[in-house]
């Protein structure tokens, strides 16, 4: 065997599917800063792990519900169907509803893409889903069209079909997977760890950088005084012992070379790739803790945070929601069921927004008051199926005739309650009196 066979043969078992690690540098590769962007040394960078963790963890804390039609263009919720209590309370043996979402929704904001394994019963029914690192996954077109994944499991190459992958693609769309985030924005990441690097090691010399010795006339200096001064006089008062008093001798006098927090834009460099790393993921600051240049009250955050919930996780849920009506359900069951997040969940944090939403609904006849007691888990009353409207809701020109009305029917119940027995003969009217 040749030396570049024996060469090539190396790289096939370094790049091989068994080694998924040796694909590291080719699917990150390196930013222009110098730093390699991967999984590991994206997520370090505070403003990456809290965008992840919002939108992923806002996702995941919604009900995923699956409903039927009824009749009258009505719908129930589908307790009995088989993918309910996958969906919304448990996927597999090991996670729950909450859990799954969540390793999903941060493969979709890494990698563009997220996969689990569809098991499969009796009837073709699907029975769990377990998911699968989104890194260790390849995805290829066959010759037939259909589209076959390959990933490692066991020490062994497991080669599936799409109709046991479920898998959900993120932005971009393509058949074969989405856009990966920690691609497309590795400069921008590998920038921000770069700057967060260079300020860690400014702090760490206690804002000093190195400075000069010098000796009288400056006189040359023999290897082995070089290796004193180094020995004797820079290695015992670098790092933590920079701020030790220095004690020179034979000559010898220091020059500092200083610079200023400002002066290196530190600071100004650093809440910078906060709001680029914010915009890779669709993010406003502010839900991070990133209140720069802007307050922390108001209603400017609150439309803020408004458009994140319309803009930002509208866009997620939908991808979800398509990919399991799409990949879980038969044409057949497409016709009657749906499976949507109950994007109302987020509401429960607001006591004074879910309240007004449900006065709205009962006053306006389009929520019982049953149905209101049974989203706030609480028991259902007597007579609260029933819909009810606003009694002063009256059409304008009947308002002085129901007024008068309800008025003399208001003055006969008084006098009845306070009389009984008919009124008292002093209290005729008048004309009984006259006559």
């Amino acid at each position: 065997m040749t030396f570049g066979q024996k060469a090539a043969a190396v790289v096939r078992r370094a790049l091989s599917l068994m080694s998924p690690d040796g694909w590291k540098g080719v699917f990150t590769g390196t930013s222009t800063s110098g730093k390699t962007v991967g999984p590991s040394d994206a997520m370090t960078l505070s403003t990456v792990w809290a965008c992840t963790r919002l939108v992923a963890g806002t996702i995941s804390s919604l009900p995923l519900m699956v409903y039927r039609d009824g009749p009258n263009d009505t719908r129930k919720v589908a307790k009995d169907h088989p993918l309910y209590a996958i969906l919304h309370n448990s996927p597999n043996a090991d996670q729950s509803a909450l859990d799954f979402w969540q390793f999903i929704c941060v493969a979709l904001e890494l990698w563009g893409n997220a996969f689990a394994r569809i098991e499969r019963g009796a009837g073709n029914k699907v029975v769990a889903l377990t998911p699968i690192r989104a890194d260790l996954v390849q995805a290829r077109r066959m010759s037939d069209g259909s589209i076959c994944y390959r990933y490692p499991e066991g020490g062994r190459a497991v080669e599936i079909g799409q109709d046991e992958m479920f898998h959900v693609r993120g932005f971009g769309g393509a058949p074969l997977g989405g856009l990966s985030t920690l691609a497309f924005g590795r400069h921008s990441f590998g920038l921000a760890l770069a700057t967060d690097e260079a300020a860690a090691h400014v702090y760490k010399n206690g804002l000093r950088p190195s400075g000069v010795l010098t000796t009288k006339d400056n006189l040359t200096l023999k290897k082995e005084q070089r290796e004193d001064l180094y020995k004797y006089v820079v290695e015992p008062f670098a790092g933590e012992n920079s701020g030790r008093p220095l004690i020179l001798e034979a000559g010898l006098s220091w020059s500092a070379i200083t610079i200023s927090p400002v002066d290196g834009q530190m600071i100004e460099s650093r809440q910078f790739s906060v709001e680029d790393c914010c915009r890779w993921f669709g993010v406003p600051p502010h839900m991070i803790g990133h209140t720069a240049n802007s307050t922390s009250w108001g209603t400017g955050l609150e439309q803020q945070t408004l458009g994140f919930l319309i803009f930002t996780l509208r866009e997620r849920l939908k991808r979800i929601e398509q990919a399991v009506m799409k990949q879980l359900l038969t044409p057949a069951e497409r016709l009657t069921v749906t499976v949507e997040f109950n994007f109302e969940g987020l509401l429960r944090a607001d006591s004074a927004a879910r309240s007004a939403f449900y006065t709205a609904m009962v006053q306006n006849g389009i929520m019982t008051r049953n149905e209101v007691r049974r989203l706030e888990n609480l028991p259902p009353i007597d007579g609260g199926d029933v819909l009810t409207i606003q009694s002063n809701m009256i059409p304008a020109d009947k308002l002085g005739e129901i007024t008068s009305t309800g008025g003399e029917a208001a003055r006969r119940s008084i006098m009845d309650w306070l009389f009984p027995e008919g009124l008292p003969s002093k209290m005729a009217p008048l004309e009984k009196e006259d006559a």
